[in-house]
């Protein structure tokens, strides 16, 4: 009996060391662009059939049989086999599953600039400083590069585009679902600043649903500077915390995780200053840990979004209802409503009074 758990935990070892392998062949997916060619043909196809669509001269029909064995094992593709009359000849078939159609580049949702961008070596390199922050504390992303990620964002054009690339997308994913759920918590509403919000995806999604809103975008100058125009929008550089244009409400998308407590803090009180005092509000979307709901199958995935803000942010965390609920009151805003949203955040409402 306690060798059959010996083994059993040298197979978990194992699962563990090399998880790493499943997000590399996803990448490899993704640059391949093996789900577009499928969604593009229509139907299942072999591997032929998907190499000769592949953007090379002479692919290694082997080497790709290999990766997609390991992406039908984890469920990311299903493979056809060819039924038993067909011959020695016949070949199996890929088709998309529910999870590699969020890997379609031109899908209406898309997960590939955010795999493109948590795969990206500037991405990676943090991690690999983990133990020397538990050690010595300090930011894992400036022990990496020497500069934090909104500074090197600053310089490095190609990983700006990315970050901005990889938030667009999760804010389409996230804004639609917020409008089937909470499209009645705009409608009051005659203006609304998305605090942070990039290059203004999640907040033009917003007033497409809702034309009534005018819509502000806050960011700093080099993210804004990227930003397309979009109806209803203004796009407006500067710096959260020092002044927040005034608005019915505040708007923060994955924003408040970045930070450490002491800068939340800081953000919220710039949030009550703009917004109406008597009927103001912030509306927040961001994890709430559950770690006691064994049954939430979005737990884990917030977990390792805890863990990557220790690689990615200066003092960043995901947080505890209870963590939520004293942040905002430390901020000035005494009351507030947590909606569970069927995705991995979820949707706080908050008031100053």
């Amino acid at each position: 009996m306690e060798e059959e758990r010996l083994v059993q935990g040298q197979v978990e070892i194992f699962r563990q060391l090399f998880a790493f392998a499943d997000s590399m062949v996803l990448k490899c997916a993704v640059e391949l662009g093996i789900a577009d060619i499928i969604h593009r043909n229509g139907r299942p196809m072999t591997l032929h059939q998907i190499a000769a669509e592949l953007p090379a001269t002479s692919p290694d029909i082997g080497c790709l049989f290999r990766i997609m064995r390991l992406l039908v094992r984890k469920h990311i593709f299903v493979q056809h086999d060819p039924p038993a009359g067909d011959g020695i000849n016949a070949q199996p078939e890929f088709g998309l599953t529910p999870a590699s159609r969020w890997l379609v580049k031109d899908g209406e949702l898309s997960l590939v600039p955010m795999v493109l961008w948590e795969n990206h070596p500037s991405a990676l390199a943090p991690w690999h400083c983990l133990s020397k922050c538990v050690q010595e504390g300090g930011v894992a992303f400036d022990m990496a590069h020497g500069v934090d990620i909104w500074g090197y964002g600053a310089v490095n054009p190609e990983c700006n585009q990315l970050v901005n690339s990889a938030m667009a997308c999760t804010s389409k994913i996230i804004v639609k679902v917020v409008m089937a759920k909470y499209e009645h918590g705009f409608s009051r509403l005659g203006s609304l600043v998305d605090v942070g919000g990039g290059t203004g995806a999640a907040i033009a999604e917003i007033v497409k649903a809702c034309p009534h809103l005018k819509g502000i975008n806050l960011d700093l100058p080099h993210v804004v500077a990227t930003a397309p125009e979009y109806q209803g929008i203004t796009h407006v550089a500067g710096d959260m915390f020092m002044e927040i244009p005034k608005a019915d409400a505040v708007f923060m998308k994955w924003l408040l995780h970045d930070w450490s407590d002491e800068h939340c803090i800081k953000i919220l009180k710039q949030c009550k200053k703009a917004i109406p005092h008597e009927y103001g509000k912030v509306i927040i979307l961001d994890a709430v840990l559950q770690s006691n709901v064994k049954e939430d199958a979005w737990e884990d995935t917030r977990m390792v979004f805890d863990v990557t803000m220790i690689a990615h942010t200066s003092g960043g965390k995901e947080r505890t209802e209870v963590e939520w609920r004293k942040l905002l009151k430390d901020g000035g805003f005494n009351r507030c409503n947590i909606i569970s949203l069927p995705t991995v955040a979820s949707l706080i409402e908050a008031f100053p009074n």
